[in-house]
């Protein structure tokens, strides 16, 4: 194993990180002390595309707060990140068999990349290895695949990935695959945006693996597609996306699509993207989020969302949730909306965590 990496200094005190942030020290207390995951992460494309150290702390994302640059070990450690769902995103204008080559060297160099960590990074795969990692004091990794015409030219789908390693598939990213449709306007008018067979089949195979099923970018047919054959039995996902009956968008969610997550007793992330969020005459900071949240909550329960940013997904997140160290931000607006600590808990983590025991004990 190579050395520890070093690290410019450890984590920021508790009262010169809330006042850097504005926020109160209790905020900083409670994310830090409580149980924080991150549904979607994309941290792992900075390192591809351009080396960007993930142990070393950074200054804010490029003008400040868009697109990449939003997350560091260090600034998550200030943030209280107790894990998150490391995500590694297919480009789709490669050929199946070359998309499958290039994952699975992704998949390789993001787990050397864990190891290089020295402890600090933990890959996890069930509730147990959670725990497990979190006793030893290290950040949980649960690998995940977004866009699943990754696994098109795998010689066995998704048992093709090695020992398992994968908690997570988002069907199809922002354009249709040979699963489905996706959301994004980019897909073209007139193509079909259904689940497919082959989408079906993936579906049954995930379910098959005790794998959840992301539905986090998915054309609202293929969406009711893919609920029709999953089993119901099991957890479904949106890992990152927001209400349209907060603010209309191909990107959002319907009341009815969360309550079909609900019903599985699924998680909904709520992404911190505020071109998907903001409302006009809404809030421009991160009360966004909570705007979004809230709407799950009054919809289906406190029990079935929680946090999916979508850091370094080429994202403009509101100005005062510019990074990493910035989840005390939002338990604060949370603590200013009246939310209970106990409500705050299971947001923060315990919902996804519930949905994870049920899936992987």
């Amino acid at each position: 194993m190579s050395a520890l990496p070093q690290h410019s200094r450890g984590p920021a005190e508790p009262q010169e990180l809330a006042l850097r942030l504005g926020c109160s020290r209790e905020a900083v207390a409670m994310a830090r002390e409580l149980e924080l995951l991150d549904l979607h992460i994309d941290t792992f494309i900075p390192p591809r595309l351009w080396g960007y150290d993930i142990f070393s702390r950074h200054r804010r994302a490029l003008g400040g707060r868009h697109f990449f640059g939003h997350l560091d070990l260090p600034r998550m450690r200030d943030g209280g990140l107790s894990g998150a769902m490391w995500s590694i995103t297919t480009n789709p204008f490669r050929s199946p068999g070359s998309r499958w080559r290039v994952f699975e060297r992704n998949l390789a160099r993001l787990r050397a990349l864990i190891h290089r960590s020295g402890g600090q990074l933990a890959e996890v795969r069930s509730l147990s290895e959670y725990r497990a990692a979190r006793a030893d004091g290290a950040h949980a990794c649960l690998i995940s695949i977004q866009g699943g015409n990754a696994l098109e030219a795998a010689p066995d789908g998704i048992t093709s990935v090695p020992d398992g390693v994968i908690t997570r598939v988002t069907l199809v990213h922002l354009t249709r695959s040979c699963y489905g449709g996706s959301s994004t306007p980019l897909q073209g008018l007139g193509r079909p945006r259904g689940l497919t067979r082959a989408g079906h089949a993936l579906v049954e195979q995930l379910n098959a693996g005790r794998v959840f099923v992301d539905l986090a970018h998915i054309h609202e047919r293929a969406f009711w597609d893919a609920v029709a054959a999953h089993d119901a039995s099991q957890p479904l996902l949106v890992t990152h996306t927001g209400a349209s009956g907060v603010r209309p968008h191909w990107r959002n969610l319907s009341d009815a699509q969360l309550r079909a997550v609900a019903d599985t007793g699924g998680v909904v992330g709520v992404i911190f993207a505020a071109a998907f969020l903001s409302r006009p005459g809404g809030p421009g900071d991160g009360r966004m989020v909570i705007e979004h949240m809230q709407h799950i909550i009054d919809t289906v329960g406190e029990d079935f969302v929680a946090v999916g940013s979508d850091y370094d997904g080429a994202i403009s997140p509101p100005p005062d949730l510019w990074g990493g160290e910035c989840y005390p931000t939002l338990v604060q607006h949370m603590l200013d909306r009246g939310w209970s600590s106990e409500r705050i808990e299971k947001v923060l983590g315990g919902n996804f965590l519930r949905a994870l025991g049920a899936l992987r004990p």
